[in-house]
């Protein structure tokens, strides 16, 4: 039945993807529309974007939008990056679609399907349900997966069209607000905001030095000065409120970070996980059969020949790897780590086909490894914040509340 409910979904991909450009274009109005990539207006605009209206999450009785959510982000510096990988991907799309490359339907049908195995929802019901409740349809599903497909498709430099996010349209940004909630962005853009809340109603009295730091920090970041802060704000479409609000939230969570991640705290959590922060050094092969993978685990372990020599023999793809035991699926952390150094071990099924793996290198793991020090960090900050968060702040990410 899981699978039935699976396919009902899939199969209307599938039309999306067989259908001549013709029909699909004018019966969807579809990103990709009949006559190539559907044009984006770049030109400024005051009309509203319903997504932006989104409720992500509420503290006390007010409730917070997926403008929210962004406009914060952009408050931190952090859009920009985002923004323009987003354009570049656009781009490449509407290339891709220009120069008439196929569509493959089965692996952009395993795409969605692993998408909704990731967030459990078996049927199709779900499925639509999942997409409503985020102001979706499931053709902004299907043509997030088509972008993608088709943007990975293209072998050629592109120049992204050159669009801030205050001044793209609001179908651009819409598009963008799409990509964000289907990648999965949009959610940790609500996380953040959420720690930001949660250590504002906790702090009663926060620190004023800490928050002439923190505007210090703004100007230097956006490289403008006190008396432009007003040009700023009228292109976001904020006020000296919200401006005061975000420093605010931003300083009281700089203070609880920084009392949580100081060395002793870091020694405790790294003597805990220890074992799932081994590094592993290695090559890997991957196969589309089980059998093919057993032939080449002969032909290294039997005779003698390099994983390399085997991968280019057999045109597979090779690649050398490094990785923390933590990032390896459960039910094979244990034989990675009873193999030494120099074994290779047995194929490991990926789902979408099999993987050879020769340890070259098992590494205890260093508190000054950049890695290990970042996934020691976070679990201390996921652990604080989740906790503060549980008593001041509700992830209520549901219908649109009418544009302010």
């Amino acid at each position: 039945m899981k699978r039935l409910a699976y396919c009902q979904l899939n199969g209307a991909i599938a039309l999306v993807v067989k259908s001549p450009p013709s029909h699909r274009g004018a019966e969807r109005g579809s990103t990709f529309s009949s006559q190539g990539y559907r044009k984006l207006t770049l030109m400024p605009s005051t009309e509203s974007v319903s997504h932006r209206d989104l409720i992500v999450c509420a503290c006390g009785d007010q409730q917070y939008t997926a403008r929210d959510a962004i406009d914060a982000v952009i408050f931190r510096g952090e859009l920009d990056v985002k923004w323009k990988e987003f354009l570049e991907t656009v781009e490449a799309a509407k290339r891709s679609e220009e120069l008439d490359l196929d569509l493959n339907r089965a692996t952009i049908s395993s795409a969605t399907e692993a998408f909704r195995y990731e967030y459990d929802l078996i049927t199709a019901e779900e499925a639509e349900a999942w997409l409503a409740n985020r102001g979706l349809t499931v053709d902004d599903f299907t043509d997030y997966f088509i972008r993608h497909y088709r943007a990975n498709a293209l072998h050629e430099e592109i120049l992204p069209i050159e669009v801030e996010y205050h001044s793209a349209s609001p179908e651009l940004r819409e598009l963008f607000l799409s990509e964000l909630i289907l990648s999965g962005e949009l959610g940790r853009m609500t996380t953040s905001l959420m720690w930001r809340l949660a250590a504002r109603c906790a702090e009663k009295n926060p620190d004023p030095e800490a928050i002439v730091v923190a505007e210090q920090e703004f100007f230097d970041r956006n490289e403008i000065e006190p008396e432009q802060l007003a040009d700023w704000l009228v292109r976001l479409r904020r006020d000296s409120e919200w401006f005061n609000t975000m420093l605010v939230m931003d300083a009281v969570y700089r203070t609880r970070r920084d009392t949580l991640l100081v060395p002793q705290a870091r020694r405790r959590e790294l003597a805990a996980l220890r074992l799932s922060l081994t590094r592993f050094e290695g090559e890997v092969i991957e196969f589309e059969s089980r059998d093919a993978a057993r032939e080449a685990l002969f032909c290294v372990c039997e005779d003698g020949m390099s994983m390399e020599e085997v991968a280019t023999e057999g045109r597979y793809p090779f690649r050398r790897v490094n990785f923390l035991l933590e990032d390896v699926p459960i039910d094979a952390q244990q034989r990675f780590l009873c193999v030494s150094p120099g074994q290779v071990l047995k194929p490991i099924d990926r789902g979408d086909g099999f993987a050879l793996y020769r340890i070259l290198e098992k590494i205890e793991p260093d508190p000054e490894d950049p890695r290990v020090k970042t996934r020691i960090d976070q679990r201390l900050l996921d652990r604080h914040f989740s906790e503060l968060v549980s008593k001041y702040v509700k992830r209520s990410l549901g219908a649109p509340v009418s544009a302010r």
